[in-house]
């Protein structure tokens, strides 16, 4: 499978933050740090890459209350199904199953010691 040269196979490609009040947060980061976004309703919005249209680098998704632990950080994969058993055969476990989301299909999973991580893929 040929690699998309602005995502890696299994490299770290995106950060989601969680934030109770998403017209807030895109006012904060938008007047504080210069970001765009693109909106996805009123749950979500993409964190724009600052270089024109060179893509999304993050998220924002509203939820009720912010993570322990922090942002969510999101791995790119060329083969999501292959990602999954990769994350069983090395001892983690899927928290959330491979779902469709505005881009692709994505999972979320824990390591050994307890991290919560997503897998993103664009099929």
């Amino acid at each position: 499978m040929a690699e998309d040269p602005a995502h890696r196979h299994h490299a770290i490609d995106y950060v989601e933050l969680t934030v109770t009040d998403l017209p807030a947060a895109e006012r904060f980061y938008g007047e504080a740090f210069g970001w765009r976004f693109t909106s996805y309703g009123p749950e979500y919005s993409g964190i724009r890459d600052p270089r024109d249209d060179a893509g999304e680098v993050g998220g924002l998704r509203r939820g009720d209350e912010v993570r322990p632990g922090g942002p969510l950080v999101l791995l790119f994969s060329a083969d999501l199904d292959a990602s999954v058993a990769a994350v069983r055969r090395a001892g983690g476990t899927v928290v959330e199953e491979p779902y469709a989301f505005p881009g692709g299909r994505r999972l979320h999973f824990a390591d050994p010691s307890g991290n919560e991580l997503g897998v993103w893929s664009e099929r």
